[in-house]
């Protein structure tokens, strides 16, 4: 029952600047129970209220402008420290990646992905956050 609990009030952040992407997520996410939000691009959520809200982030990590990446350094200098799930549609992570705090990162997921295994990753994300 907790998990349900945890899924009617968890805001999920979606940041990826291609629009089917987010439709496709924030649709999954809410036929699961979350409350989903989305954004364009980093910026966009950094100028938002979505930072302070956000229980777990999904971002695409190669966007114009300042990547998935680089949001989530920012948003560990302000003191946010948000479970992210990386999404790429690259074959090979970036190296960067390394920089990434590893009680953070719930996890990697190439595109195209499983709905299941997004879906396992938000949870696990959710897990890390309590």
């Amino acid at each position: 029952m907790p998990e349900t609990k945890t899924r009617n009030t968890a805001v999920i952040a979606i940041v990826d600047d291609d629009e089917s992407v987010r439709t496709a997520l924030d649709a999954l996410l809410r036929s699961s129970g979350y409350h989903a939000r989305t954004y364009c691009d980093a910026l966009d959520f950094l100028n938002s209220d979505g930072p302070a809200e956000t229980h777990c982030l999904i971002s695409d990590i190669q966007m114009p402008g300042m990547s998935g990446l680089e949001l989530h350094d920012r948003l560990v200098t302000m003191g946010l420290r948000l479970p992210t799930v990386f999404i790429t549609a690259f074959p090979e992570p970036s190296p960067l990646m390394g920089n990434v705090s590893p009680d953070l990162l719930a996890c990697l997921l190439r595109k195209p992905f499983e709905a299941d295994k997004l879906l396992a990753c938000v949870e696990s994300a959710l897990r890390r956050r309590s």
